[in-house]
């Protein structure tokens, strides 16, 4: 590839190869790089984006090191549930951090974001810490939602990221709400409401979609496509499995969603058009490695081999080493230095997590009135509330 060349790094005339490669810094330029994307788009009623992204060395190794602190996350997560530190439900993205980390590489922060529960990536996309993750998710007042809302709902208003919800569907009605405010207000912004295909079925997105588009509200509907809706593959819960077709009349694009590239093209492009003529619906062919949540091993309705088989060929990750590595961005060797101090930031946000303090028990009835209760405690123990509708 002619880009490849550009950028490949040569030594000086006298200097050793394997010298110069020990010495030269990871890249951090903003040349501009084009590279193409895995699999051509598929598109319904639109022309599709172009193949080739645009993209910079710079960008490169910072996705490969979001999507890698998000793993590392979700794993830290799963041993913290299995210890008994995360309580309830609990849904893990790792397979997925490509669609989190391509669309936010795509907005602003002045464009809304709302999913389902499956949110702690789209969270540290959309700039949360590590620290806000880990304590929401071990119920703490550090938390995001001050340890009241868990792994379902998080939350960040300053960034428009408007949760985590635990309700199959419903927060598609909510985006699309978000984006009628947004035509309201005359933006030029767009909210993206994603839901899983499992809930790609739901009456309720339909009706959303359909006022959208007499309104043209600049709305993109985002299928995270995992193939599977809890236990059950798409082909056993859907007679249509095209879900970007299922807007009928409103245009849609299928996207490798295991690429982050493609992603982030695919988005841009999809806020482009909403913006200017209303809703987009964008099917994200995608995977969740863990199962559904931590009560499912994942492995009753699939093989082990088909897992492993995605991870092989398809991780968004190694697709991002892979292409760091053909273009001389890093070698493997920084990337592991860079893993192990991930790693570090992971465990150290854990630590730093736990140390914060349990709600109190007053906050059970804060947040739920916007002027709040008139609280009171009483009983021997002075453990007993008593709260007053205002």
């Amino acid at each position: 590839m002619a880009a490849a060349a550009l950028l490949r790094r040569l030594p000086a005339a006298r200097a050793p190869a394997t010298a110069f490669m020990a010495a030269r810094p990871i890249s951090d330029s903003t040349a501009a790089l084009t590279i193409e994307t895995s699999v051509p788009f598929t598109s319904h009623l639109v022309d599709p984006p172009s193949r080739d992204v645009t993209t910079t060395p710079a960008e490169l190794m910072t996705f490969f090191r979001d999507m890698s602190i998000m793993r590392r996350m979700e794993i830290a997560a799963d041993s913290l549930y299995k210890a008994k530190l995360i309580r309830g439900f609990c849904h893990l993205y790792d397979g997925q951090e490509a669609v989190a980390v391509g669309m936010e590489a795509a907005i602003t922060r002045s464009d809304s974001i709302i999913t389902a529960y499956r949110d702690h990536c789209t969270y540290l996309a959309r700039g949360g810490d590590l620290v806000s993750a880990f304590a929401e998710l071990m119920g703490r007042e550090a938390g995001c939602s001050r340890g009241k809302g868990g792994s379902m709902h998080f939350y960040k208003k300053d960034a428009n990221f408007y949760g985590g919800h635990g309700i199959v569907g419903a927060q598609v009605p909510l985006g699309c709400g978000l984006a009628f405010a947004q035509k309201y207000k005359k933006e030029d912004t767009a909210t993206f409401a994603l839901y899983g295909d499992g809930a790609a079925n739901q009456g309720q997105l339909f009706e959303a979609l359909n006022i959208s588009a007499l309104w043209k509200l600049p709305a993109i509907l985002v299928c995270e496509n995992n193939h599977y809706g809890m236990g059950t593959a798409e082909w056993r819960a859907a007679k249509s499995p095209a879900y970007y077709k299922r807007g009928d009349y409103v245009p849609g694009l299928k996207v490798d969603g295991m690429d982050v590239l493609a992603v982030k093209q695919a988005c841009k492009f999809a806020k482009d058009h909403a913006v200017a003529n209303g809703p987009i619906v964008l099917e994200m062919d995608t995977y969740r490695y863990h199962g559904h949540s931590m009560s499912d091993p994942g492995s009753t309705y699939r093989t082990r081999d088909e897992i492993s088989g995605v991870r092989q060929e398809r991780d968004p990750i190694e697709r991002v080493r892979k292409l760091i590595f053909a273009h001389d961005l890093a070698t493997p060797a920084e990337l592991k230095d860079m893993e192990k101090e991930i790693r570090k930031q992971v465990d150290d946000a854990i630590a730093k997590a736990k140390e914060s303090s349990m709600p109190g028990t007053s906050e059970l009835f804060t947040n739920v009135y916007k002027k709040g209760f008139g609280v009171e405690s009483f009983g021997p123990d002075r453990k007993e509330l008593r709260a007053t509708l205002p």
